[in-house]
């Protein structure tokens, strides 16, 4: 279905910005050297990290995490841990720091944002194995970096949301580190969109950016051998999980012709039949990634509730 008369017209350049590229076909290398063309068009941070490096907890490689501190420190506030987006095969913190630069100054809290290990080279559970070990590492700073570790938020964008959704339900199970909140950027929740076993029947989402055959490919990468059929399953793909109790509350955002559009809603649905308050909302006419066009008014309401979310969940308990 042809849907790009039903896009947002501030924010419709960004689809000749964002090229098509077969991903089935194409050598990862070329995919990721397009990516990094592509995130360059993305402002510069708006605080410059420290670069840190953080070890393993489940036996893996040491792992890099870009940290932002704001000048300003909000008296009695959290952490965020952030995970950068790309269809779990591409992107990094390097290309991607406007975004975890802009919450730590918005909620006037430290920000990690962590290097997890790509796909396919390195599938489940590798990629959710260096968020938890970031998170782990970061609630262990909470003195020496002068926040309160029980108000730790995890979030992230497309990939990196899903990740955010997946570490929260890795940390319950696991026992740890606690976290406060989820803020959830269109997250990439559900493996079976766009696959023969897709629940959801929407025509108008997905044409741009990140497609149906997008999907596939990212959600295969990281799928590896890995069945899908044991107490992980919602570790690796959210939407699967069986029990969504006892999560922190989450904060989901998503565009109305976003692939991810009706997992997210189904998801947030879900939350809040498991008793998890859920902050919903739908932008109309905006497409995967659309808020990369910063100017436009929909970004504009779109990053403004965001960092809003940010200053409320990761901010000092209110009274």
């Amino acid at each position: 279905m042809d849907t790009r008369h039903l896009v947002d017209r501030e924010i419709a350049p960004i689809i000749d910005l964002f090229p098509r590229v077969d991903l089935d076909s194409a050598p990862i290398a070329r995919i990721r050297a397009k990516a990094a063309e592509t995130y360059s068009i993305l402002p510069p941070p708006v605080i410059a990290p420290e670069k840190l490096v953080v070890p393993s907890i489940h036996g893996g490689p040491d792992i890099m995490v870009f940290l932002y501190r704001p000048a300003e420190m909000r008296a009695g506030g959290g952490a965020i841990l952030h995970i950068h987006g790309g269809g779990m095969v591409m992107g990094s913190v390097e290309q991607m720091q406007a975004g975890p630069a802009a919450l730590a100054a918005a909620a006037g809290v430290p920000v990690a944002s962590v290097e997890y290990r790509l796909a396919p080279e390195n599938p489940f559970p590798a990629p959710q194995e260096d968020c938890h070990s970031a998170l782990s590492w970061l609630a262990a700073q909470a003195d020496a970096f002068g926040f309160d570790a029980s108000r730790i938020v995890v979030a992230g964008e497309s990939a990196g949301g899903g990740l955010a959704a997946a570490l929260a339900i890795m940390a319950r199970d696991l026992g740890g580190p606690a976290i406060a909140g989820q803020l959830l950027t269109y997250p990439m929740l559900d493996h079976r969109t766009g696959s023969d076993a897709c629940p959801y029947d929407n025509p108008t989402t997905g044409e741009f950016i990140w497609t149906r055959a997008s999907n596939r490919f990212g959600w295969r990468a990281l799928q590896g051998d890995y069945t899908a059929d044991d107490i992980r399953r919602g570790w690796f793909s959210p939407s699967l999980a069986k029990d969504l109790s006892n999560l922190p509350p989450a904060y989901i955002a998503t565009g109305s012709l976003d692939l991810f559009f009706d997992e997210n809603l189904d998801y947030a649905r879900r939350l809040v039949a498991a008793g998890v308050p859920v902050d919903l909302h739908s932008y109309a006419g905006a497409i995967h990634a659309f808020n990369a066009i910063p100017d436009a008014a929909l970004s504009q309401r779109f990053n403004g509730g965001l960092l809003a979310a940010a200053a409320i969940m990761a901010g000092p308990p209110r009274a």
